[in-house]
């Protein structure tokens, strides 16, 4: 946000997303996310801003009474490539952090065991609702639940289906705020670790690094060096 255009955004896509993926060997899941995350806004941002822009006065096509511009498109093109920038870095952080490593290194920094909790709940949420789901799913076809034919049909199965994983959810929260107190998870104080992430210097380095560019970026562009 702070570089602008599409230069900026594009080299972090490169360097910051792209290449550590192909490190990782994280490539096609790592495209196929993005996909999945910004497909439906990219498209609304092209037709928005190609089709309403305002103020763009070099027309490329005319439908009817709107006219798609050159500036519409050209400003689309910069939101594109900061949205490539972020739900890339997004998609990389989730297929390279496991939820166990992400809440070991918050507690290591001083996070408060709660906060960690409910990040991890978080992260973890979506993917055991849908592991639920598809068991429920299956275990409701084998008793005869028909959820593959028309739409009234799918439409009847939901409720047997959704019923049960609320349900089932619920429980498992409950199984698991009983297994934390059991562990003393509500004691006060700051909690031994017996295991955490390893972090090498050369990684601190370059965290405070990238600290340390965002505010110098910032009075760059304030300072019209950067445009």
């Amino acid at each position: 946000m702070i570089l602008g255009g599409v230069v900026g955004p594009a080299i972090l896509v490169l360097c910051g997303v792209l290449v550590p993926a192909a490190v990782a060997r994280q490539m096609r899941p790592l495209l196929r996310a993005m996909l999945i995350l910004s497909l439906p806004l990219a498209i609304s941002i092209l037709i928005v801003n190609v089709l309403f822009f305002p103020g763009g006065e070099t027309v490329l096509a005319r439908l009817g009474p709107i006219s798609a511009t050159a500036e519409g498109l050209a400003f689309a093109i910069e939101v594109l490539a900061r949205l490539a920038a972020i739900s890339g870095a997004v998609a990389l952080f989730y297929l390279t952090t496991t939820p166990a490593e992400l809440v070991a290194d918050l507690e290591r920094r001083g996070v408060s065991p709660r906060l960690a909790f409910v990040a991890n709940a978080s992260v973890q949420t979506v993917p055991a609702m849908v592991e639920r789901a598809a068991t429920i799913t299956d275990a409701q076809r084998a008793r005869g639940l028909d959820t593959e034919g028309g739409v009234r049909a799918r439409l009847r199965g939901i409720i047997p289906i959704v019923g049960p994983v609320i349900l089932g959810s619920i429980g498992d929260v409950e199984e698991r705020t009983l297994a934390l107190e059991a562990r003393a998870f509500g004691r006060p104080g700051r909690r031994t670790l017996l295991w955490h992430p390893a972090d090498s210097g050369g990684q601190a380095i370059a965290r405070w690094l990238l600290v340390l560019v965002v505010p110098g970026l910032l009075l760059a562009r304030v300072a019209g060096i950067v445009a």
